[in-house]
């Protein structure tokens, strides 16, 4: 029994949004059981100086969790003067998922910058911060594409991101937090919402894992990141 009384199969309650904020081209806040992010996406007319001139367009994230979205208390990284290596990793993660779905010649030379920051964590932020990330792109581009500014739809796929593991021995979808921290193998699982897998990431945690639970992982993925897809474009309708 998974400690939630959740199936094994079964997704934590999710809910997406949208227009959260006022000012931001998109916003939208996703809850994903107790893990409640805030993303938003802001259109600029400029792109990095490495495909400056080059037509391309570009998309980048950044994350950030806020001091008490989590049990204790965490310093700002604003008052440490840098941010952590989970932090960098993490957006780093979010912005190159977020642009496999995009067809960056469409989009123009402009940049969309999607901020992700964790309101509340209860395990699979980075997950969340990419499915709500994609909703926020998907409002900001829609802007863009009634004002004219870009002909043809630069988002080519959805993209969404669920965790699954091996939890008590077995195979579970969407990890909450008591799951995550205990789980023997854990993962995340980016992919389009036609199925194709953008990013992979899993490892054992004091257990190794064959190749059949490496497989009920990857269907359990499949069908949290349908589900996850429906609710994005319910969402954006």
């Amino acid at each position: 029994m998974r400690p939630s009384g959740r199936e094994l199969n079964e997704m934590r309650t999710v809910s997406i949004e949208t227009g959260f904020t006022k000012h931001a081209e998109g916003s939208a806040l996703i809850k994903m059981g107790d893990t409640h992010v805030l993303c938003t996406a802001t259109i600029e007319d400029r792109v990095p100086p490495f495909i400056k001139g080059s037509g391309l367009g570009w998309v980048t994230a950044e994350y950030g969790m806020l001091p008490r979205a989590t049990n204790t208390r965490m310093r700002r990284e604003a008052a440490a003067g840098k941010q952590g290596g989970r932090t960098v990793e993490i957006q780093r993660l979010i912005g190159r998922s977020l642009r496999a779905g995009v067809d960056r010649v469409a989009l123009g030379e402009r940049q969309i910058t999607v901020d992700c920051d964790v309101l509340q964590a209860d395990g699979g932020t980075r997950c969340a911060s990419i499915t709500g990330g994609w909703v926020a792109l998907r409002l900001a581009v829609n802007k863009l594409m009634k004002a004219g500014d870009v002909i043809s739809d630069p988002l080519v796929d959805p993209v969404a991101a669920i965790s699954c593991g091996i939890y008590a021995g077995q195979p579970v979808l969407d990890l909450d937090y008591p799951e995550d921290s205990e789980a023997g193998v854990d993962g995340n699982f980016i992919m389009t919402g036609s199925k194709q897998l953008i990013e992979v990431q899993m490892s054992a945690e004091g257990a190794t894992f064959s190749r059949d639970q490496m497989n009920a992982l990857m269907d359990l993925a499949e069908k949290g990141v349908s589900e996850l897809v429906a609710a994005q474009k319910a969402a954006t309708a």
